[in-house]
């Protein structure tokens, strides 16, 4: 059973009132809200135990040019000392978006013999490989970021083996995304009058599944709502901030009836943006912006209407759930397979709030 560790802005929330072109196919649905907080995780405590001193803790992060993943293996870092790990114990690797590279990394950490590894996969399909290499040194495995397989992750608990997962279900960002459109109503989205969402999509890395979902669960959100849509352009931008540019540009001079933009992540909705700006397009006047991510810039946007709504993808939860986990199975307390959290919808309600507590 998937056991899910709070959100940490569930609080400041509260107090502030608080991805294709073909028909998306049936899926499980994304969970429609987040489930109150729990408090089951059974996380170590942040107190610095001295025994963690001498462990070692090696981290394989995908790409460091990520802006997502520079935030989550920043925080993943600093929450290590403060339960008690050394500074030089922690190695953290850059994977430079290259499987073969990553590989080799993995391989150094288990020559070095580390107690536990922490890893964000350049390619997710790359899992079995992975985990079968760092099982037989004997050393626990806890992904971050991007999931592996259903049948993998089987894999893991037929067998017992001491592997997890930490993460969100990408199903329900983009599902996220689609709503932030819906709440709008199609009167407000429907610019050119044709009674449909004319949208371009900009996906991330296709090896991701996040990718894959945010794609389909955005646009199934639409069609769930009985909204009627236009895929008028969808291209693959890698997560990268030039190529959502780059895309956007070409794509809103071949249609310029496009209403809506989605981008699977904020780095590409920031270079969409520019592109929407240098085409003479206002956002929340002529056409609508979304990304996910909550990076502090997209935030700012939300606020001043730049942008029409993101989806925090919340790093903060996920890098200590990954750093609770790799504890447990150092100190033998053990996990479940699948340690999730949630998603938060932001738009110019909340976006001040999240914005905040980030700082």
């Amino acid at each position: 059973m998937k056991k899910f560790f709070g959100i940490l802005l569930a609080t400041v929330i509260a107090a502030s009132t608080l991805a294709g072109c073909a028909a998306p196919a049936a899926a499980p649905a994304a969970p429609a809200a987040a489930p109150a907080a729990s408090a089951e995780a059974a996380a170590p405590e942040a107190s610095g135990d001295a025994s963690l001193a001498d462990k070692k803790v090696g981290v394989c992060i995908y790409q460091f040019a990520d802006n997502f993943m520079t935030l989550f293996r920043t925080e993943l870092e600093s929450y290590l000392i403060s339960l008690g790990f050394s500074k030089e114990n922690i190695t953290i690797t850059d994977g430079a978006n290259d499987q073969a590279t990553q590989t080799n990394q993995i391989q150094n950490f288990i020559t070095q013999g580390v107690d536990v590894l922490i890893i964000n996969p350049v390619n997710s399909s790359s899992a079995a490989t992975i985990t079968d290499m760092v099982l037989e040194a004997g050393i626990p495995l806890v992904y971050i970021n991007r999931e592996p397989d259903a049948d993998e992750e089987k894999r893991w608990a037929d067998n017992n083996w001491d592997v997890t997962y930490v993460g969100c279900d990408a199903r329900q960002s983009g599902t996220m995304q689609g709503e932030i459109i819906v709440d709008l109503g199609l009167d407000a989205v429907d610019f050119n009058g044709n009674g449909k969402v004319d949208y371009i999509m900009i996906e991330g890395d296709p090896e991701n599944v996040d990718a894959k979902y945010r794609t389909e669960f955005s646009i199934k959100a639409l069609t769930d709502a009985g909204l009627e849509v236009a895929c008028l352009d969808d291209q693959v931008g890698m997560w990268q901030q030039s190529e959502g540019e780059r895309l956007v540009t070409n794509a809103l001079g071949a249609h310029p009836e496009t209403e809506v933009v989605f981008c699977n992540n904020d780095a590409m909705a920031l270079g969409a943006l520019q592109a929407i700006q240098a085409a003479g397009r206002k956002v929340g006047e002529d056409i609508y912006l979304v990304g996910v991510d909550a990076l502090t810039e997209a935030c700012e946007f939300v606020i001043s209407g730049e942008m029409t709504g993101t989806v925090f993808n919340d790093h903060i939860a996920q890098s200590h759930g990954a750093a609770d986990a790799a504890v447990n199975y150092i100190t033998g307390a053990g996990n479940e397979h699948y340690i999730g959290c949630d998603y938060v919808k932001v738009t110019s309600e909340n976006a001040q709030a999240i914005l905040d507590s980030l700082k």
